[in-house]
């Protein structure tokens, strides 16, 4: 019984921050059918940037934070969709597609040359601390990482659905055209968009640096498993990209521990699969029609 609880807490915490780089591709998808394959690299990158902060710039590790902060916004948000998403999005899907996966490969080599393929120690958010909970071992640092996640996510929810700004922003993801009639300014709310998966990328990187370090190859685990919950709990609802977050970080504890460390990472592919072949949309996800 501790086993098992020990693995579910470490397994919803790894989840929870699944959860909030899958949350960035439902969001770019609401906004834009923008399907965003360097998501990956976009948690992976503002790690570095809280490093450059540190090291380079002699800030602490909150002021670090907020620089990374600010340049994810900037970067990862602003730059991305200016320079990436708005020249692409009249071409199709596939091109923007291989835009995204070209700029994942470019932002995982700059990382290397700049800081070197060796993987690099990150401060601690929370403190190192285990406690004995029913006989489980429950760290710290794994319940924080739950809560910063989940309370994330919950103002994001909050956010769009208790806000003039939230309720204009899903106006213009289910339907621009009658939101632009209504007088919604779409593309400043697309913008919004961007910039939240921007921050949620820098929370998530900064939540799971410590515990698996920075490194430049960190997003190829990340950007897979986050698409993977994003289709897993449907990729049109946020709740969905949290439960299918959620989902796969339990499985995967599950798996390493009861089944075989080797393929832990075949399980969730084999759920995403069985999810694929009997609930196309997900398991909270609703049927989209298009027309073509």
């Amino acid at each position: 019984m501790a086993e098992l609880i020990q693995i579910l807490v470490s397994g919803l915490a790894a989840g929870s921050i699944y959860a909030l780089a899958a949350v960035g591709f439902t969001l770019l998808w609401q906004a834009s059918q923008t399907i965003n394959f360097a998501q990956g690299e976009f948690v992976m990158l503002p790690a570095f940037f809280v490093l450059v902060g540190m090291n380079f710039l002699g800030l602490a590790l909150w002021p670090a934070v907020f620089f990374a902060l600010i340049l994810s916004l900037l970067i990862l948000g602003l730059a991305f969709k200016k320079l990436i998403v708005e020249p692409m999005l009249p071409h199709g899907t596939l091109p923007l597609v291989i835009a995204t996966i070209a700029l994942g490969l470019l932002m995982k080599e700059s990382v290397k040359e700049f800081y070197g393929a060796t993987a690099q120690p990150f401060p601690a958010v929370f403190p190192q601390k285990v406690y004995n909970v029913l006989g489980a071992s429950v760290s710290v640092q794994d319940i924080g990482n739950l809560l910063v996640s989940m309370l994330a996510i919950l103002g994001l929810q909050l956010f769009l659905s208790r806000t003039r700004t939230g309720r204009c922003m899903q106006a213009s993801a289910q339907n621009p055209q009658v939101a632009e009639i209504l007088g919604v300014d779409v593309k400043k709310m697309v913008l919004y968009t961007f910039l939240i998966n921007a921050a949620l990328a820098t929370i998530a990187s900064v939540l799971i640096s410590p515990v698996y370090l920075a490194k430049f190859s960190n997003g190829e685990t990340l950007g897979l498993v986050a698409f993977i919950a994003a289709i897993v709990g449907g990729f049109n609802q946020i709740r969905g990209a949290l439960v299918g977050g959620l989902l796969i970080g339990v499985i995967d504890n599950l798996s390493a521990v009861y089944i075989s460390a080797q393929y832990r990472s075949a399980v969730p592919m084999l759920l995403l699969i069985a999810i694929i072949l009997f609930r196309p949309q997900g398991l909270l996800g609703t049927p989209e029609g298009r027309s073509v």
